[in-house]
């Protein structure tokens, strides 16, 4: 099957994240959803599947992770220094 390739997530229960677990090559968005339905979820291990074609996705470089990442000491608005908490009671 040629066509364009597909990233799959599956969700394993209601309230977990979706979890990458692979890829795949498909004619359209349904034909990716089926196809990841019958190739990763086969033993019933997920409740949601999310198919998203790999040229749409916009991600950061491991590269970038200095300057991304890192907390900006000339950003004074980040960092919580203009108030004070006082005690607050754990109930």
């Amino acid at each position: 099957m040629t066509g364009p390739l597909y990233e799959v997530f599956v969700r394993a229960k209601r309230g977990l994240n979706h979890v990458h677990v692979g890829s795949l090559h498909a004619a359209d968005d349904a034909m990716a959803l089926r196809n990841a339905r019958d190739v990763y979820t086969r033993r019933n291990e997920g409740v949601s599947i999310w198919v998203v074609r790999a040229d749409a996705i916009t991600a950061s470089s491991p590269d970038e992770k200095e300057p991304l990442f890192d907390p900006a000491g000339d950003k004074v608005y980040r960092h919580p220094t203009f108030y004070e908490v006082g005690d607050v009671p754990h109930l």
